[in-house]
């Protein structure tokens, strides 16, 4: 069985600390997709988008992490090719607009970070990737172009990380705890730990199912979430995450193998976890 492995930041030969995510989360995948029994191809650096179509073709499946402006796309050159191990192309669309996200859940009865008044407020970018470009303000007539404005809510960061299969069957994986850094004016992701135990689990969980679910989410996605009076949902990734660095090294199953089960309709009723506590730190990847 051949599976190709896509990832944005390695495959373009990106700088900095989103090439040293993507390497990280590569080289998690491939190792635990070799151990389940696959064959993996990834594309040449530098040598992403021509030899995407040609890999995806010549592969029995296929999976691409990319930022959220550039995930559709190439989801679907996935998806025109082989079969996809994610989202659909529309699903990851809906998951990138954090507006339309946001408004969506909020329909649906899901707490979320709104724009009530507040005394602080988050600005992101309605397209973006993790914590990239986010600003705290307390001026409520700052909105610049192309951001969304939330309130801040206090509460602690965390992240849910579930599988879904295409006939929505979803299996929780794990809980973890964000290291998240905030400041009087920016917000910065630099790493967690997982798994994070909470006696308020379930409500974190179902949050989570609920939002994949509304939104559509296929194999491995993760739900941001600030744990206050109830889970708000921040964000929904429909991709893996960097929280898998630490997954995999947690649970008593080869994630690439439960990606693999999600895909196939095979999801076991529940995993295992084998070791109590992992940390990941960006800077330290």
């Amino acid at each position: 069985m051949r599976v190709l492995l896509a990832e944005y930041a390695v495959g373009t030969s990106l700088e900095g600390g989103l090439l040293r995510e993507g390497k990280a989360m590569l080289e998690t995948l491939a190792v635990s997709f070799r151990k389940a029994g696959c064959e993996v191809v990834t594309p040449r650096p530098g040598r992403f988008e021509q030899d995407l179509e040609r890999l995806a073709a010549d592969s029995d499946y296929g999976l691409v992490i990319a930022p959220d402006e550039h995930l559709a796309y190439y989801t679907s050159i996935i998806e025109d090719n082989t079969v996809n191990l994610g989202s659909s192309p529309d699903s990851v669309k809906l998951c990138a607009d954090k507006l339309r996200t946001t408004e969506i859940l909020s329909e649906s009865g899901i707490a979320v970070a709104d724009d009530a008044p507040s005394t602080r407020y988050v600005l992101k970018p309605r397209w973006g990737c993790g914590s990239e470009g986010i600003i705290v303000t307390d001026d409520p007539s700052i909105l610049p172009e192309g951001f969304i404005r939330t309130r801040l809510i206090e509460g602690e960061h965390i992240s849910v990380s579930l599988l879904r299969s295409p006939g929505g069957i979803t299996l929780p994986i794990t809980i973890n705890k964000q290291i998240v850094e905030i400041t009087p004016r920016r917000i910065k992701y630099r790493g967690g730990v997982t798994p994070y135990f909470t006696p308020r689990a379930d409500e974190i969980v179902n949050a989570g199912m609920r939002a994949g679910e509304i939104l559509g989410c296929s194999g491995y996605f993760g739900v941001d979430i600030v744990l206050a009076d109830r889970p708000y949902i921040v964000d929904v990734n429909p991709r893996p995450t960097t929280s898998i660095i630490g997954i995999n090294q947690v649970i008593d199953r080869e994630i690439g193998g439960l990606i693999l089960d999600a895909r196939l309709e095979r999801l076991p009723e529940s995993i295992n976890i084998i070791e109590r506590e992992v940390t990941y730190r960006l800077d330290e990847l």
